[in-house]
């Protein structure tokens, strides 16, 4: 046996594989649920015929947008999607899970991480930090200065940090990168006398619990429905797509609609929502190598949502979602809900985004009363020769920025 094949072996994807050869019923439950399991049929038989040698059958795993609504509505409690994503790490092992799709994606992901983008910048006696993540500072970032002034209502210390939480890498099965460049992140941070971290970001929030240690992590929203913010009030109807990499944590949800009855909205459920959520349709970035399997989650979410707007706390589920019905960002409604209502506040798009973020980062870096401040310069060793790939598209993008800003 090969070194890889006796890996695969002591791996937790074997582990995963035998328990639901072991104990799936074939029930049929999560098949009904999802488009993907429909095509390739239940957890049980994708086990069965499951070849680690096998580029096709690795590349499958690719296909799922571990979104864990199999495991959510699975009666034996089988952990279906970890199966998946188990998969996907084998095939990026074996190097075969490298797709020139997901190429973009890891672009931003690296820009997240760089020197160029990222900022830390720590107040004296700081403990707590904001973590906004990449998505909110590049389509709302008047909302990341909201929601930072809200918090340091409470504790004026807040730090803030704008770095990348990997969950890109993390959703493709690139688990030594991850768990690197997260380890420096995280280290840095306890170095520092941070114990806490606030995201706003609801893939931040599983990256700090999965990947973090020695941190507590908790949402702005949480924050903001214990601190009794003042909101202006408006009256209307909603519904709420919790995004599905939390469908477990029920204190969000519960946080999130306390804000919005609090505005005096009335929150009306969709049939999947809470833990039983679907995804927007970008989970695991299916969206970009298969267009067709994401797009069945927007279209259910069109039918759940029957003409009501849609109200989501991720931004990158907004983007998603926007695309098939009218979808805004829980930031966007809580401080500027007219505007909002009347489908008049929309998230920036790309190439501005990447302006965003710039300028919200240079924002910070003129503000005065931080003790402590960096810019991210670790690069994993698989990438450092690699690093410097991305400025010629990077200064077209400004370029292209730019001009879209003086003619629009």
């Amino acid at each position: 046996m090969n070194h890889s094949s006796a890996a695969s072996n002591r791996s937790p994807l074997q582990q995963l594989s035998k328990a639901i050869l072991k104990d799936c019923t074939n029930c049929g439950k999560c098949v009904r649920e999802c488009a993907f399991l429909k095509k390739y049929g239940t957890p049980k038989t994708i086990a069965a015929g499951f070849d680690a040698a096998d580029r096709e059958t690795l590349a499958r795993a690719f296909e799922c947008s571990l979104c864990g609504l199999c495991s959510a509505v699975c009666p034996e409690n089988l952990d279906v999607d970890g199966m998946f994503l188990g998969m996907r790490r084998e095939a990026v092992d074996r190097s075969l899970g490298a797709y020139p799709e997901h190429k973009p994606l890891l672009t931003y992901e690296r820009l997240g991480t760089s020197r160029r983008f990222s900022l830390y910048r720590l107040p004296h006696g700081c403990t707590t930090i904001f973590f906004p993540g990449c998505s909110l500072p590049g389509t709302r970032p008047d909302g990341v200065h909201r929601l930072l002034a809200q918090i340091r209502k409470v504790d004026p210390k807040v730090g803030i940090v704008f770095d990348c939480c990997l969950k890109p890498s993390h959703s493709l099965g690139r688990e030594q990168y991850v768990n690197s460049m997260f380890e420096e992140m995280n280290n840095w941070l306890l170095q520092h006398g941070v114990q806490e971290v606030l995201v706003a970001c609801p893939n931040c929030q599983v990256m700090f619990e999965r990947y973090g240690h020695g941190l507590r992590v908790r949402t702005v929203w949480e924050a903001l429905a214990e601190s009794g913010v003042r909101l202006e009030q408006v009256e209307g109807t909603v519904t709420v797509h919790d995004p599905c990499v939390i469908r477990n944590a029920e204190p969000v949800h519960r946080a999130v609609r306390t804000l919005l009855e609090r505005q005096g909205l009335v929150v009306e459920e969709m049939p999947h929502a809470g833990r039983k959520t679907v995804c927007c349709g970008k989970g695991g970035a299916v969206n970009l190598l298969h267009p067709p399997m994401a797009a069945k989650w927007g279209e259910l979410r069109k039918k759940e949502a029957a003409g009501r707007r849609i109200i989501t706390y991720c931004a990158g589920c907004v983007q998603a979602l926007e695309g098939y019905t009218q979808t805004d960002h829980l930031v966007d409604l809580l401080f500027a809900p007219a505007e909002t209502l009347a489908g008049k506040k929309k998230g920036s798009k790309a190439p501005i985004t990447y302006m965003n973020r710039l300028r919200l980062k240079m924002s910070f870096q003129r503000k005065k009363g931080y003790a402590v401040t960096r810019e991210r310069t670790f690069v994993h060793e698989q990438v450092q020769q690699k690093k410097r790939f991305w400025r010629l598209p990077f200064t077209l993008v400004l370029l292209a920025a730019a001009a879209a800003a003086f003619t629009g």
